[in-house]
């Protein structure tokens, strides 16, 4: 089993839901996200999700998207990105860490040389989204024959007759987008989402996470309620980018993450 497997497996065994959160490498500089990233399982976070800055972030929104442009100007890069990993690897051997991001930095170092180079340095699993299920063949499959999770996003316009196709390869968890649009667009709604997180969990055995608009504790609860978990990633991504020190930021993920485990 995956990091990410292992972490659910554990999760339901005590009757609990995950949080998962969402943090910009580079953003305001490397020294800064590994302080933050070694932080976080102590307050609560089951799941690092680490985005990798891109020049044309198309499901970001403004708050995401200033991240990437923070860290951009840092300097992070795919190189410094592996470098983060492996920094974090040399201290925490169990907190599964997922790369949300997209293609084109993948495919212009190569999908092989990348591939290896993210299991050496320690990545668990990827949310590329910009990689429909029609283009498997360039990342997905390469990836999970590797050993890394290639998670898909479902959305709320994932109809009955789309949903086979984006559950057909993938793993360690589904991520249900909660509205439609770009992230910190709007607030998820519990009453919108549990009838979809049900519809999408009769069709795998998959966990299914919850991101796009949770920004309080309370949400996180709410949500946390009718998923398996749930992914918060503005409102954290905010506290950093008003350039907040590492302790106040990782105080906010702590309430949020109770939040979600209060679920």
């Amino acid at each position: 089993m995956s990091r990410i497997d292992e972490t659910f497996v554990r999760l339901r065994s005590r009757g609990r839901k995950a949080f998962v959160a969402y943090i910009m490498a580079g953003d305001p500089d490397a020294d800064t996200t590994l302080d933050l990233m070694r932080g976080l399982p102590a307050v609560g976070v089951d799941v690092i999700e680490l985005g990798m800055p891109f020049t044309d972030p198309m499901a970001d929104g403004p708050t995401i998207q200033a991240a990437g442009q923070r860290a951009l100007e840092s300097g992070m890069t795919v190189d410094r990105y592996l470098d983060l990993v492996r920094a974090f690897r040399a201290q925490d051997s169990t907190t599964p860490i997922v790369m949300m991001g997209y293609y084109n930095p993948i495919y212009s170092r190569g999908v092989d040389r990348f591939v290896a180079e993210a299991v050496q340095a320690g990545i668990d699993g990827l949310i590329i989204v910009d990689l429909p299920p029609e283009e498997d063949a360039e990342l997905c499959l390469p990836a999970r024959a590797a050993g890394i999770n290639f998670i898909r996003l479902a959305t709320p316009t994932t109809d009955d007759r789309r949903l086979p196709k984006v559950l057909q390869n993938t793993s360690g968890f589904v991520y249900y987008v909660s509205i439609t649009g770009i992230t910190g667009a709007a607030a998820a709604q519990a009453t919108d989402v549990g009838p979809e997180v049900a519809r999408i969990k009769a069709a795998t055995d998959l966990p299914v996470i919850v991101g796009f608009g949770i920004t309080t504790p309370e949400a996180a609860e709410t949500i946390a309620r009718v998923a398996d978990g749930c992914v918060v990633g503005s409102a954290i991504v905010k506290e950093i980018g008003a350039g907040r020190p590492v302790p106040e930021v990782l105080a906010r993920v702590a309430s949020l993450a109770a939040g979600a485990h209060r679920a």
